[in-house]
This record gives C-alpha cells, sequence and structure tokens, in this order.
C-alpha cells in the first residue's frame, strides 16, 4: 500500500521537473558571462544592467503593466456585472444560454478571436494600437472574471439576502453590503486571472498590435527571432519573478478574505 501511495507523489514530482525544469535553466543562464546558453563561463549581472538601460524595451514595460492593470480593473467590474446577471436571471434557460456563451469564448482559439479582432477594427476604422490592444484584453478577460466570481455567487445563501431586505435593505445596499462583500475572494481571483491572462497573452495581442506600440509577449517574440540573446533570459526571468509575486500576493490576500467570511458576513 505504502508503494501505490507514493506513485502520486512521484509522479507530481515529475510534473513539476518538466515544467519547471526550462524556466529554471532560462533563469540560471541570464547570469552567464559567456553570452551563451551551451556552456556556463562565470556569474555576471551585465545582462540584466543592459536590460534596465534600455529605454525602449523599459517603454514596453510599462505599456504591457498598463494594459494588464486597466483590463483587469474594467473586464473584473464587467465580469461581476455579468456574473450576477447570469446567476440571477430568471429562466433556467437563458441562464444556460448565457454561460454557454461565457464558456465558448473561453475554448475558442486565441488565433480566431485575435484575427476576429483585427477584422473587427478595421472595418470600423479603429487605428491599431493602445485602445485596440485594451479592448482585446478586456473582452477574453471578462468570461475568467464571470467564471471566478460565479461559483461564489451561487454559493451564497438566499436567505442572507432575504433578511437583508426584511430589515429594510435597498436592493443598492443588499448588492454593496451583502452579495459584494461575500463573493470578495471570487472578484480577487478574476482579477488576478485577468491580470495574468493579459500580461501573458500573445496570440490576441499579435493581431491587434499596431507600429509604434508592443507589449512584452509581442517583443519577446521578435528578440526571439533575431537569435539567441540573454537579454530574453533575463527580461524572462524577471517577468517569472513578478508572476511568483502576483501569485502570493493572490494567495494572502484570499486566506485573510476566507477568515471573515467562515464566520459569516460582516455588516
Amino acid at each position: 500500500m505504502k508503494k501505490i501511495r507514493k506513485w502520486p507523489a512521484i509522479y507530481l514530482a515529475l510534473i513539476f521537473i518538466i515544467l519547471y525544469a526550462p524556466i529554471l535553466y532560462l533563469i540560471f543562464y541570464s547570469f552567464n558571462s559567456g553570452g551563451t546558453m551551451y556552456q556556463f563561463e562565470g556569474f555576471t549581472l551585465d545582462w540584466y544592467r543592459e536590460l534596465l538601460t534600455d529605454t525602449r524595451l523599459l517603454i514596453i514595460v510599462l505599456n504591457t503593466v498598463i494594459i494588464a492593470l486597466l483590463s483587469a480593473a474594467i473586464s473584473t467590474i464587467i465580469g461581476v456585472a455579468g456574473a450576477l446577471a447570469i446567476a440571477y436571471a430568471r429562466k433556467r434557460r437563458v441562464k444556460n444560454t448565457l454561460l454557454s456563451l461565457n464558456n465558448v469564448l473561453i475554448v475558442s482559439p486565441d488565433v480566431i478571436i485575435g484575427a476576429s479582432f483585427l477584422i473587427l477594427f478595421t472595418m470600423i476604422g479603429l487605428k491599431l494600437g493602445f485602445v485596440s490592444v485594451l479592448l482585446a484584453h478586456i473582452a477574453f478577460s471578462v468570461p475568467i472574471v464571470v467564471l471566478m466570481v460565479l461559483p461564489k455567487i451561487e454559493e451564497m445563501s438566499t436567505s442572507m439576502i432575504y433578511a437583508a431586505m426584511d430589515l429594510g435593505a435597498s436592493r443598492f445596499d443588499v448588492l454593496t453590503k451583502v452579495i459584494l462583500p461575500y463573493i470578495t475572494p471570487g472578484i480577487f481571483a478574476g482579477f488576478f486571472m485577468a491580470l495574468t491572462y493579459s500580461l501573458d497573452d500573445f496570440a490576441v495581442t499579435f493581431f491587434v498590435t499596431g507600429n509604434g506600440f508592443t507589449t512584452l509577449s509581442v517583443e519577446i517574440y521578435s528578440l526571439a527571432r533575431r537569435g539567441v540573446s540573454l537579454n530574453i533570459n533575463a527580461l524572462s526571468a524577471l517577468l517569472f519573478l513578478f508572476t511568483i509575486i502576483l501569485v502570493a500576493g493572490y494567495y494572502f490576500i484570499t486566506k485573510r478574505n476566507e477568515k471573515p467570511n467562515g464566520m459569516g458576513v460582516r455588516q
């Protein structure tokens, strides 16, 4: 029996090794003074110094962060409203239809979504750039937020809403003082997921970027096509560190919000 129980742990360890070994390999060679990924000649921080003095790349990083924060914030607001509309739809057929339409956007290939947005923006005459990338990121982030928030809404007991209304609370008070505080963990989860997807997206962004504006994912792709450079390693290492910080922040926020919810919603 002990041998059987060890197999899941061995399987998980193998999966983590396959997933993280290339990333760790990439980060390790970002400190290589030799300039290649074939032989480690010595430790250096020159690639990070060169990266941090590249003004154009720093502007691209700023563009990427701004796009990610704005799209995550806007898509969270829209996604929460959409999740509430789906959860409290009166007809079950309407609810299932809306949920299915939401799920279709998630499973649709990024290439199809990107090409569709490119055609749409071209037809309406919208110049490709900051606005087109922002709109595209909001569009593919909203369904993710809906799926993060919807389970928390359905988990909530309707007796809390009826009790608040019996005590004289208006619909706005019920929304802001009962529903939203209860689903806060789901809102944070949706925001961080949308933020991560926006930072990570390449396929959709590649279609809707224009001359003079780009994001990190597209820039890394362009750098990689020119040849192997340890600048890419240094940039990828910093992005990986930033992602870890985001995940850690989400974890601690979720844990902190779970404590009040375990005792009931505070009013």
